[in-house]
């Protein structure tokens, strides 16, 4: 058996070129909006914190801290107030944020519900979804603005590279310029066969049918082909020729119908405010509120006024950062420096107590050397006295 040659070729990816986000609430929201967040985090994979959560104690700017060490660019803010619902798409560090009002939305659970046969979650997950971006061709400012940010949510696609098997969502944003509001529905991109009916379709599709209930195959193939989905009849649009290498077994290269399915979620937003910073900022537009150009130019104003303002007082933290910092480490060098003086006085103590002690102990060894001096002494003393007498008891025997 011979060995199995590679045809794959593993392109590394430029991951300082793919959008990443982060799908977070802010403040108190209900448990609905805390389900559509989770369900957009789901719109926007792989790129994206699926698992991410949010604490009741953390803050914008915590996220805000850790997103450049996760190459995060685009922040996506779910709010609600008493008015409604509301979502902001800001692009990090500096800017631009988008505001929306979400006056209607569906979880994914709500739109699986509405269908006969619902579809579940497979692999099409592993890939971003396709962006199509409809009736947004006007030429004004902020709807090139919203244009180009949607965009830039995803990564760019490569027509000449791309694999089709890949494109398993697609996302349409429909812009209506009637009601001002835009459609947010996210499709599975499925392929279906085409010129036969429901039951053909489960046997060419590798799904195994149950026929114990029929004598012969044609029983069941006669029944079902009154199915309404067999009835429908794919036109040229609908319809693309797909290449052997996606079809399943050793198929030839035919027509597919394409069939979207809806999967969820969906939103009905509009835009109600531009700010050219990252949740922050000048007003660069506003969709309830016309301002003059005096009034724009005194706004303009005093965002710089507010501005320097910032800036100053943040020098003069530092400031105060770095005088504190100074005063800690002098703080802490005099500490070390007493505690040298204590440890070299208490040094110096245990030396002259030591010397003390090796001075008595001296003092004592002389003092028993001269008792020992003295006791030599006695001692001979007693002896002469002792051969004296000795010698006149001899001589008092000799003259006896």
């Amino acid at each position: 058996m011979g060995r199995r040659r590679k045809r794959r070729t593993h392109v590394p990816v430029d991951d300082e070129k793919v959008p990443r986000s982060f799908v977070i609430r802010s403040g108190v929201v209900g448990r609905a909006v805390s389900y559509l967040v989770r369900d957009v985090r789901k719109v926007m994979e792989p790129n994206t914190a699926v698992k991410l959560r949010e604490r009741k104690t953390n803050k914008l700017k915590d996220f805000v801290a850790v997103a450049s060490h996760y190459g995060v660019t685009h922040f996506l803010i779910f709010s609600q107030t008493k008015v409604g619902t509301n979502l902001r798409i800001a692009r990090t560090p500096r800017g631009p944020t988008l505001t929306f009002r979400i006056s209607q939305y569906s979880t994914i659970k709500d739109v699986l519900s509405l269908q006969t046969n619902p579809r579940s979650k497979g692999t099409e997950y592993r890939n971003p979804p396709l962006l199509v971006l409809n009736n947004f061709g006007d030429n004004s400012r902020h709807m090139k603005l919203m244009a180009a940010m949607f965009q830039n949510l995803f990564p760019p696609i490569n027509v000449q590279t791309m694999k089709l098997g890949e494109a398993k969502r697609v996302l349409l944003l429909n812009y209506d310029s009637e009601t001002d509001k835009i459609d947010f529905r996210h499709y599975y991109i499925g392929i279906k066969i085409t010129g036969v009916n429901k039951s053909i379709k489960r046997i060419i599709q590798t799904e195994v049918p149950n026929l114990n209930k029929y004598d012969d195959i044609s029983e069941y193939i006669l029944r079902e082909a009154h199915a309404s989905e067999s009835d429908i009849e794919d036109g040229p649009d609908s319809t693309i020729v797909i290449p052997q290498k996606l079809l399943n077994r050793n198929q030839r290269t035919e027509q597919r119908a394409v069939r979207l399915t809806e999967i969820g979620p969906r939103m009905t937003l509009q835009l109600t405010k531009i700010q050219n910073e990252f949740c922050d900022g000048s007003i660069i537009y506003h969709r309830f509120i016309k301002k003059t150009k005096e009034e724009e130019k005194q706004l303009e104003k005093l965002y710089n006024q507010k501005i320097k303002e910032k800036e100053k007082r943040r020098k003069e933290q530092e400031e105060n950062i770095k005088r504190k910092q100074e005063e800690k480490e002098r703080i802490a060098d005099n500490n070390r420096k007493m505690q040298r003086d204590l440890l070299k006085a208490k040094l110096a103590q245990q030396k002259a107590e030591k010397q003390k002690e090796q001075e008595g102990i001296e003092e004592d060894e002389e003092e028993d050397e001269e008792d020992d001096n003295i006791n030599d002494v006695e001692l001979i003393g007693d002896d002469e006295e002792l051969d004296s007498e000795e010698e006149e008891d001899d001589d008092e025997m000799d003259e006896d």
